[in-house]
């Protein structure tokens, strides 16, 4: 059986993408404040602990495919949501826009925004929780430990975006939409690169 150690390095290992785009996304939260970055961290870290169940339902019949395709997924999902970042950065609102219109766009697309984040970077725990099946894990506890470790690293990333936004200002969503894009690729590349 895996130990609580080994499963805490594998929340650390997965959590690291979630932590990059929680930073992006902390930069991008207007007054952000602790109940929103746990909010946010709670999001990812739920992402991160049901995607391993879903790789150990799915069981070893389709690893491969899992294996095969999860980086391209992660990719595609990152690279739309990290465009459409910069390109609303750079156009803006319409000035004939109601301010409670523009919030409550700006609401719905940051809630859909960050739940589609949140998937993309725990697609590749569905095929640990492949694996975890295979060594017989207790997934319910690998799950706690990998969802409570995510939480706390995205959370910590949300108030470090936060307080990096003071200094890159306007400038924060684009920077967090190329970091989405940037997680992406490196996903990519990662996976096609290796042996």
């Amino acid at each position: 059986m895996t130990g609580i150690f080994t499963l805490g390095i594998l929340g650390l290992s997965l959590s690291v993408d979630a932590f990059a785009a929680a930073v992006g996304k902390g930069a991008t939260v207007q007054n952000a404040r602790l109940n929103d970055a746990v909010r946010i961290g709670a999001v990812f870290g739920f992402f991160e602990a049901i995607t391993p169940v879903i790789g150990w339902v799915l069981g070893l019949a389709l690893s491969t495919w899992i294996a095969a395709v999860d980086h391209w997924i992660a990719f595609g999902l990152l690279l739309v949501i990290g465009g459409n970042m910069i390109r609303l950065a750079c156009t803006g609102h319409d000035a004939e826009t109601p301010e409670h219109d523009v919030r409550q766009s700006r609401h719905n697309r940051g809630v859909l925004g960050l739940v589609t984040t949140a998937l993309a970077t725990s697609i590749d725990a569905t095929a640990v929780g492949v694996s975890l099946g295979v060594m017989r894990v207790n997934i319910l506890a690998a799950c706690l430990v990998i969802g409570g470790t995510t939480t706390v690293v995205a959370t910590l990333g949300v108030i470090i975006g936060r307080h990096a936004s003071v200094w890159i200002g306007r400038y924060a969503e684009i920077l967090g939409g190329m970091a989405l894009i940037g997680i992406g690729c490196s996903i990519l590349y990662t996976h096609l690169s290796a042996p």
